[in-house]
């Protein structure tokens, strides 16, 4: 099984993986139903802060939702790398 390492000491498993969203693009005034379904997440207790670093990114998982500080396209291409290594 392949796993996305996602910051911190947090790696998940790729499989599990809904989407990758760039906070600044999502979050604010842009979008009030970001805020609405983080806060209800947070209300769940299902959101995992990677690290005390400057959130930049948030990971949907089938599981949870994880705030890394790592850039949405760094997840991106870490996801696209590992798909090209399985069709080796």
């Amino acid at each position: 099984m392949a796993y996305i390492h996602v910051g911190g000491e947090y790696s998940i498993p790729r499989r599990l993986i809904v989407g990758i969203f760039d906070l600044d693009n999502t979050s604010a005034a842009r979008s009030r139903g970001t805020n609405e379904f983080l806060a209800e997440s947070e209300a769940q207790g299902i959101i995992e802060y990677v690290s005390e670093d400057l959130p930049r990114t948030f990971v949907v998982t089938l599981e949870r939702v994880y705030v890394t500080p790592i850039s949405a396209a760094t997840l991106r291409a870490r996801l696209r790398s590992d798909e090209r290594i399985d069709e080796i």
